[in-house]
């Protein structure tokens, strides 16, 4: 399993980390900053899940008037983590 952490732009959360197993599942998802309650539900729901489903299911949500959100800046961690497990 491989640790990753990324600072997010234009969002509430100023850290994103989570761990990708052997076969690229999502373990340990967690926000520091955002919205609390929104942010431990997605970890939850995402838990054990493969990275590419929490892409294509979050890939281009937005926040209020922003272009883009805590969810959708999670999937720019986890293509990158992709593309680094290779």
């Amino acid at each position: 399993m491989k640790h990753y952490e990324y600072i997010p732009k234009m969002v509430c959360s100023r850290l994103i980390s989570f761990d990708l197993d052997e076969e690229n599942r999502i373990h340990n998802l967690g926000f520091l900053g955002g919205c609390n309650g929104n942010l431990k539900a997605i970890s939850k729901l995402l838990e054990n899940r493969p990275a590419m489903d929490a892409v294509n299911i979050l890939q281009g949500n937005t926040c209020g008037p922003r272009s883009t959100s805590c969810a959708d800046q999670l999937t720019l961690a986890l293509i990158e983590a992709l593309k680094d497990a290779k």
